[in-house]
Parts: structure tokens; C-alpha cells; sequence
């Protein structure tokens, strides 16, 4: 089973939320489906079921490697690069 090789990299605590909504889908008048969160710097963006998805585009334009769930009752997380749940 392969595992996450970035996670022990993972500041703690984790980072605080920049905002909370994708900034980049209300700036598109789009609506995001489900919202992530990246663990590296706090930016929210919309899942990858969002017309746009801001979140993979995040990891795509700065290589931060996980990110975790933003909506209530969840908390997986997902790593980017090694594409495993954390």
C-alpha cells in the first residue's frame, strides 16, 4: 500500500483558513461545490467537481503537497503527489 511521503513535513498546528470560501470562484461569479483546504499555507479552493478547481490549480502553482477537507462533519486529507488519502 503506498503511503504519503510529505506529511511529517506538515506544519503544526496547521495552518488558519485564509478565507472562507474559494476567493478565486467568487472572483469568477462560480460556485464551488466542496471547499479544501491546503495545509502548507491556509489557502481555500473548490474540489476538483468544481467547474474551476482552485485546489488542484493551488497545488499545481506552488507544489504544496497536501491538503484536507473544508467541509463540516469531514477530515481526510489528500497528498497531491504521492495521490493517497493522509
Amino acid at each position: 500500500m503506498k503511503q504519503c511521503t510529505h506529511a511529517h513535513a506538515l506544519p503544526h498546528p496547521e495552518p488558519e483558513p485564509l478565507s472562507e470560501t474559494c476567493l478565486e470562484c467568487l472572483a469568477a461569479g462560480s460556485h464551488p461545490v466542496q471547499l479544501r483546504l491546503c495545509l502548507i499555507c491556509g489557502d481555500v479552493g473548490c474540489c476538483d467537481s468544481s467547474p474551476l478547481r482552485h485546489a488542484t490549480e493551488h497545488f499545481k502553482k506552488t507544489g504544496h503537497p497536501i491538503m484536507r477537507t473544508f467541509e463540516p462533519g469531514e477530515n481526510w486529507r489528500w497528498c497531491f503527489v504521492d495521490h493517497v488519502l493522509v
